[in-house]
């Protein structure tokens, strides 16, 4: 039976070695380019490796290079500078207890997370370069499988480092969209679809926006999918695709906006694929807002539900998968659908709450399961 096509978020667990580069880098030490080049690609190597070997069949480069899937910008746009204090989400606030074991356990990754303090601008596409390279010799040693890359956002971007020097939100927000664009296009160039990490449309709610309304929400993240759209004006929708998410973390996530609640906002992006979270048991319910909504659903869009959860190490059996892609087959049809993941598994250098071997058998179950689909 063929099955429907499957795919991840993004991001994959690093090595202690890469892992030991990234945050040697970010610390500002000595850095052996050579080494950190060689280390990186064996690393990404090794991970389309083991995506195709899973049956994944759109795979990715799982981040390696950078620290984390939104501050890894502050090496390539200009304007970013310090740290900024951390906000728990409401639903983390809501239960203290848990979020100071969450601390003390190391259940919150650690990094700087740089503010703005000066113009933003394109500073350098060497990275990207670099990383385009290095994903591109993996998938031509690997049998030459579908690509996609990873970018951060406008929205994400200012959801994580806080504007101190734009007189507005939305002045920071269209600065970052321009400062991003020559990223976003340089991917599609290169022949990957483009994937834009957008958690600010969802987890924004309980963090960024959480002392709002849901109606000034809504608008918030609707001139954020403005901005976006125009920061996409030179690429086609059908090269693009979108993930949103309430947090990659385990928690109550009692506060959670509802999916049907900003599904309308997500359709108007112009990215025609759309990743959301259904496997969690706080969203397995989404596919309702998918059926309330069907009517705004254009003919374009690709839906790529997560049915893998990236924070728990259960393996998902394959009829679970199954049975969680089916409702969306029916939806919409097969060739509109792929099976994704939650989240990814490792948004952070260095952190991940699935051990790396699980994760690879998680894709694999992910894969099983979605053969089970005509």
């Amino acid at each position: 039976m063929t099955g429907i096509a499957t795919t991840h978020v993004g991001s994959l667990p690093r090595s202690a070695e890469v892992t030991e580069l990234i945050f040697a880098a970010e610390a500002g030490e000595p850095a052996d380019e050579q080494r950190f080049d060689e280390v990186v690609g064996r690393e990404v190597s090794e991970s389309v490796a083991r995506q195709v070997a899973a049956g994944i069949t759109v795979v990715s480069d799982g981040e390696m290079a950078k620290i984390s899937y939104a501050t890894y910008i502050k090496d390539r746009i200009t304007g970013f500078d310090g740290d900024s204090p951390r906000r728990p989400p409401a639903d983390l606030e809501d239960f203290p207890g848990f979020l100071g074991r969450q601390a003390k356990g190391g259940g919150t990754p650690t990094y700087r997370r740089p503010r703005c303090v000066a113009a933003v601008r394109p500073a350098t596409l060497q990275p990207l370069t670099d990383d385009l390279r290095r994903f591109a010799a993996a998938r031509a040693a690997h049998g030459d499988p579908s690509g996609f890359m990873n970018a951060a956002s406008p929205g994400v971007i200012a959801l994580f480092q806080p504007n101190d020097f734009y007189a507005d939100d939305d002045a920071y927000l269209e600065a970052l969209a321009e400062a991003m664009r020559p990223e976003y296009e340089a991917i599609v160039d290169a022949g990957l679809v483009l994937q834009l990490d957008s958690p600010d449309l969802g987890l924004g709610r309980h963090m960024m926006f959480k002392d709002r309304s849901d109606a000034d929400y809504l608008t918030r993240i609707s001139r954020h999918v403005e901005v976006l759209n125009h920061a996409l004006r030179n690429v086609a929708a059908d090269r693009v695709r979108m993930h949103v998410c309430w947090g990659n973390y385990e928690g109550p996530h009692h506060h959670d906006v509802e999916m049907r609640v900003i599904l309308p906002v997500l359709l108007r992006a112009k990215p025609a694929g759309l990743l959301f979270e259904t496997a969690n048991p706080r969203h397995n319910h989404e596919l309702e807002a998918f059926v309330e909504h069907r009517a705004q659903i254009g003919d374009d869009k690709i839906l790529i539900p997560g049915v893998i959860d990236s924070t728990t190490n259960f393996i998902e059996h394959p009829r679970v998968v199954a049975n969680r892609l089916r409702g969306f087959v029916d939806l919409v049809g097969a060739e509109r659908v792929l099976g994704g993941t939650d989240c990814g598994f490792s948004t952070f250098a260095g952190f991940g709450a699935v051990d790396p071997d699980i994760v690879y058998a998680k894709l694999a179950t992910l894969a099983e399961g979605a053969a089970l689909v005509a």
